[in-house]
């Protein structure tokens, strides 16, 4: 089995927040396969079982709020003996412009508190990230950045993220990481010129 974990904070309140791609995403793919995320307290997380055409999976939206998600992360990994290999993240990046999405497998947390809490609650930082581009602010306030809602045009370019890493999700979920991440690359700037 395999873990897609989308990060995000809890309430209605964070809802439409940038820091929310990875709930957000995680919503659009249940919706789109049929499927309800249940609460699971055990684990800290919403979760639901999805029998993809790569194998099973079991989505995730830890519950704990950002700073907190290795808490759910890592108890379901232990829980259901899931390789860090076989944990994939997807979440809200700083450094990415808006409208970009980067996949890269280990690595630093980059200053991102989700997955430095990721990292302190799994054996290695060896999982697979999907980075989805919030851009920087024009101003000094991340916090205020990342806890503020997109524009029109930013959640239209997350739409188009959204759409190209839904099609190339079983070649991801598959391991063919570097085949998804050029397919992407290519649906998301074919219509530059």
């Amino acid at each position: 089995m395999k873990l897609l974990v989308g990060l995000g904070n809890p309430g209605n309140k964070y809802k439409e927040t940038r820091h929310n791609i990875g709930f957000r995403f995680l919503d659009l793919l249940a919706k789109s396969e049929g499927l309800c995320f249940a609460a699971a307290p055990r684990f800290y997380a919403e979760t639901v079982r999805w029998e993809s055409p790569a194998g099973r999976v079991l989505l995730v939206k830890p519950q704990t709020f950002m700073n907190n998600s290795g808490e759910a992360v890592g108890a379901l990994a232990r829980f259901y003996q899931i390789a860090e290999q076989n944990i994939i993240v997807v979440y809200d990046d700083l450094d990415l412009p808006v409208g970009k999405m980067r996949i890269k497998k280990g690595g630093g947390h980059g200053g991102h508190n989700g997955l430095r809490s990721i990292h302190a609650h799994l054996p290695s930082a060896d999982y697979v990230r999907v980075k989805v581009g919030i851009g920087r602010p024009p101003y000094d306030d991340i916090t205020a950045w990342v806890l503020g809602r997109a524009d029109e045009g930013d959640r239209a370019d997350e739409g188009r993220i959204f759409a190209a890493l839904t099609d190339e999700l079983d070649s991801l979920l598959k391991g063919q990481m570097d085949t998804a991440a050029n397919r992407i690359h290519l649906a998301l700037n074919s219509g530059e010129g």
